[in-house]
């Protein structure tokens, strides 16, 4: 039996212990089974965008693993049993040769920063996702769901809440007019109170973008933010944050982002705000942003913009609605969608997007407006003949006319 978890800091040593909050792209490298320590030179992107103020995090938790997370570029941490550490700086997971953790060492870690983010792991729980101090996400999982030994993944949040003009200066929008006219855009979509779905892989920046967008809120706006391990950091006055609650050793005590969507909506939310749609709450979702509840926004996984239809399908399939039912509320609810692609270590916003339904009532991404960038011509069309426009019943009408590759005319008509 492994030994009992404890819910207190196993490492106790200052914030930012090891390596100082303006250390450089050097970082010194203790493995956990007390080997000498070495130096490993990480990678380091361009210079930070002009006007961002850093503001150090909270690693001293994370014990044999905190020099490396005390570097401002370090995104991710992976820990593969006891096969190496890989450090993700910007370039890609890069292997750390002078890490050296033996097995039971790297499943001790693991038990115990579980166990600081109030959560347990154990082989009946093997896999577990929890949030450490200053947004630090960990995700653990235990022999014999890994067959590699004990694997840790460790998200590290920058130090500072990256604005939407952050954003634009590290190249996410694009390079000159087009990053100009996203950011105005998308900062319109904001004040307008559209409903927002942004969409992508893991690791392209959705959580971050999110953050950035509701930083354009209004600061007399109540934003309610609900997410199965908090994420968000938002530069806002006046946020508001569920967490999901995993069950207890009986197996009762879970809360689901389902339930806690309920209870949102009785919390006066001028803007709801959901992190990740993984279910059936996108029942729930749909629900509140089509009845009243404007400006709110939730994120997505998805491969591609084609692929969010499908994808929203399959989540409706979970909570009992069929594919017509998932498309009419989805054409109703979201007003833009945002897509967010991550490739060569690198992020961009991808063509943003708008929800529409074909001659079949089935859900469809079309361009957000006529001047828009449209898919590629040799890909699979996203708009099809004789379809029918919807948007959002709060929002201005659609255009009158929208054309897309190896398409017909769109027909306008009432919003739904």
């Amino acid at each position: 039996m492994p030994e009992p978890f404890v819910a207190v800091p196993s490492y106790g040593g200052p914030a930012g212990a090891g390596a100082g909050a303006g250390a450089g792209s050097r970082v010194g490298a203790r493995s956990g089974a007390g080997a000498g320590s070495r130096t490993v030179v990480l990678p380091t992107d361009a210079a930070s965008p002009a006007g961002r103020t850093a503001r150090p995090l909270d690693v001293s938790g994370l014990g044999p693993l905190a020099e490396y997370a005390a570097n401002a570029e370090v995104t991710d941490l992976f820990v593969n049993g006891a096969a190496g550490l890989w450090v993700d700086a910007g370039h890609g997971p890069l292997h750390q040769p002078g890490w050296s953790c033996p097995e039971p060492a790297v499943r001790e870690l693991a038990v115990r920063l579980i166990a600081l983010g109030g959560r347990h792991i154990d082989e009946a729980s093997p896999c577990v996702d929890v949030r450490l101090s200053d947004g630090i996400r960990v995700h653990a999982v235990l022999p014999p769901a890994s067959s590699t030994g004990t694997l840790l993944s460790i998200r590290l949040p920058r130090a500072e809440r990256l604005s939407l003009a952050a954003l634009a200066a590290g190249g996410l929008f694009g390079v000159g007019e087009a990053s100009v006219g996203a950011v105005e855009r998308l900062r319109a979509a904001v004040h307008r109170r559209e409903n927002l779905l942004l969409t992508g892989a893991a690791g392209s920046g959705k959580t971050t973008l999110l953050a950035a967008l509701l930083g354009e809120a209004a600061p007399g706006e109540r934003i309610v933010a609900i997410e199965d391990v908090a994420e968000l950091r938002i530069d806002h006055p006046h946020v508001v944050a569920l967490e999901a609650r995993q069950s207890n050793l009986e197996g009762a005590g879970r809360i689901g982002l389902d339930s806690l969507l309920r209870e949102a909506l009785r919390m006066r939310p001028d803007r709801l705000v959901l992190g990740e749609c993984r279910g059936a709450e996108i029942r729930e979702l749909l629900a509140a942003l089509n009845t009243g509840h404007d400006g709110g926004a939730g994120t997505l996984h998805a491969n591609s913009l084609r692929d969010v239809p499908a994808r929203l399908e399959a989540l409706g399939a979970l909570a009992g609605l069929g594919p017509e039912a998932v498309a009419r509320q989805a054409v109703s609810a979201i007003g833009l969608v945002l897509h967010l692609e991550r490739s060569e270590g690198r992020r961009r916003l991808a063509p943003i997007g708008r929800f529409a339904l074909d001659d079949r009532d089935r859900l469809i991404v079309v361009p957000a407006h006529p001047d828009g960038p449209v898919p590629p011509a040799d890909s699979t069309p996203v708009v099809h003949t004789e379809q029918r426009w919807r948007t959002h019943g709060r929002r201005a009408a659609a255009p009158q006319e929208l054309e897309g590759p190896r398409s017909g005319a769109l027909r306008s008509a009432a919003p739904s």
